[in-house]
């Protein structure tokens, strides 16, 4: 094990599909910053790609059916699995998963407070909020940011909805095109305030990273929730 870490013996539950590429990198960046250097050293990890969970955003505006059961009925499963501490990466999915009525079987890595605590620590001064316009329009992330005393930028209703296109481009295995959308909005934002971008989305990070902007002016919700999922499953020896 590198550096000295060893496993707490935690297992993680994953509720993911949503979306497939965003669950699939989560993944993947949870795997290079874990300190194994073997199979065994990695954490065990149960994921229900739930792909049929109805579009968050779409509930949050009142055009689709809300998710909040079917969320449960995996954070159940995952459960009954053995998982430990759960984690989801989309954002979207927390607005509901903050207003269950009772507490989750297990502890939750929760991504909006993760991500709020990341941007604070690069950038002190506030950051551009990119995210879905359910989320966006939910208050999520607002509510959040108030009460870790951060300030959050918010784009026009029109840069809005382009990085809501920039999310479906993801989502249908566009990147490039996604990574299009990404770069025109940030640059426009830049113009009016050079802050850094909090991906309040986990579709985004993708987006960015097809953009060509510098990465060290991002704040990614995956990353940010892989890194706290780490520190739930290491410690020092």
């Amino acid at each position: 094990m590198k550096d000295g870490f060893i496993k707490t013996g935690k297992k993680l539950g994953v509720i993911g599909g949503m979306g497939p590429a965003a669950s699939a990198e989560f993944l993947h960046i949870l795997t290079k910053k874990s300190p194994a250097e073997i199979d065994q050293e990695h954490a065990v990890v149960y994921m229900i790609a739930d792909t049929e969970l109805p579009d968050r955003s779409s509930a949050i505006l009142g055009k689709g059916a809300d998710p909040s059961a079917q969320l449960w009925n995996d954070f159940d499963k995952l459960a009954a699995l053995g998982a430990d501490i759960f984690a989801v990466p989309c954002n979207t999915a927390h607005y509901f998963i903050d207003r269950f009525e009772q507490p989750l079987p297990k502890p939750l890595v929760h991504i909006v407070e993760e991500t709020v605590q990341a941007a604070k620590r690069l950038n002190p001064d506030g950051a551009w909020m990119l995210s879905t316009v359910g989320t966006m329009q939910s208050g999520l992330y607002q509510s959040y940011a108030d009460k870790l005393g951060y300030k959050i930028y918010i784009p026009n209703e029109k840069q809005v909805e382009e990085i809501q296109k920039s999310i479906t481009e993801v989502k249908a295995n566009n990147f490039a095109q996604a990574g299009e959308i990404v770069r025109k909005v940030v640059l426009e934002l830049w113009q009016e305030k050079d802050l850094p971008v909090m991906t309040a989305c986990t579709e985004i990070p993708l987006g960015y990273d097809a953009s060509g902007l510098p990465k060290g002016k991002a704040v990614s919700s995956l990353d940010a929730l892989a890194e706290a999922c780490v520190k739930k499953l290491y410690e020092k020896k």
